[in-house]
């Protein structure tokens, strides 16, 4: 099982891969401003939130992608983080998956008993161009993690990973485009690039998504949200290749809506089922 939690949202823009911020479009959609930050109260202690029967809601083994709409880091969140901590430490039976662009600011704001880090976090650094990459990896792979990754998103620019996946410290590559209100395009031969060198250095490798415009062989695709994770699949970058043609789904939508390029089967409309 893979969820999310969001104990606070908002953030405010870091570097060239937060130029087209998908959370900042969302909450535009909702007449939000994506700068705000607060905590989110209804949901803070998800780790802890039972059901009547005593249970974990969350149950053992599952992962939680940890502040999806912010980064784990942000300099507001500071206080809030202390209790997230304790939260990590206390359900030590499910992964918590940390990602974060504020390279510089980690090592700083771990728990005074932190130690050389807990078996249940994996922390995943974004690097959206080489620049990012020279300049954040080299932290990451100081840093008493037991557990560390790589999210190129949106990878807007060729990257090349070699001599850092040669370390033998990472454990997982992930590469998407940029979606919604993004127009900066993802390249073919760019994702083969980072694939070819997980295979070489046996690093699980996932291709999450194409991005809104994808190019390959020369080719421009003008490709809607719903479809991006479908054809990053198809493309068969996976390693290891865990998805067959029969289990890749596509849902129909409104040919004529508006929100056709950016639609995630979100169901505001009412018309997807």
């Amino acid at each position: 099982m893979n969820d999310i939690w969001n104990p606070w949202h908002g953030c405010k823009k870091y570097s060239e891969g937060c130029e087209n911020c998908y959370m900042y479009y969302l909450d535009s959609q909702r007449d939000k401003d994506g700068s705000e930050i607060y905590k989110v109260k209804t949901n803070f202690n998800l780790p802890l939130k039972k059901s009547r029967d005593g249970n974990y809601k969350i149950p053992s083994g599952a992962t939680l992608r940890v502040c999806m709409t912010s980064d784990f880091f942000l300099e507001e969140a500071d206080e809030w983080r202390k209790e997230v901590w304790e939260m990590i430490r206390t359900r030590s039976d499910i992964t918590f998956w940390l990602q974060t662009k504020r390279a510089e600011r980690v090592l700083n704001n771990l728990p005074e008993w932190w130690g050389d880090g807990l078996e249940n976090v994996i922390m995943v650094f974004t690097t959206e161009n080489q620049k990012r990459v020279d300049e954040r990896l080299p932290i990451l792979l100081d840093l008493p993690f037991k557990h560390k990754g790589i999210m190129c998103a949106p990878m807007i620019s060729e990257i090349t990973l070699g001599k850092y996946l040669s370390t033998g410290k990472f454990e997982i590559i992930l590469v998407d485009g940029e979606n919604y209100e993004g127009n900066r395009p993802l390249y073919f031969e760019w994702v083969k690039k980072i694939y070819d060198e997980c295979v070489k250095y046996n690093i699980k490798f996932d291709f999450c998504g194409t991005g809104n415009v994808f190019i390959k062989d020369g080719k421009t695709y003008n490709i809607p949200k719903a479809y991006q994770r479908v054809m990053a699949l198809k493309s068969e970058l996976q390693n290891p290749l865990i998805y067959k043609e029969k289990d890749i789904k596509i849902q129909p939508r409104c040919k004529t809506c508006k929100r056709r390029f950016s639609c995630n089967g979100c169901k505001w409309c009412g018309k997807c089922n």
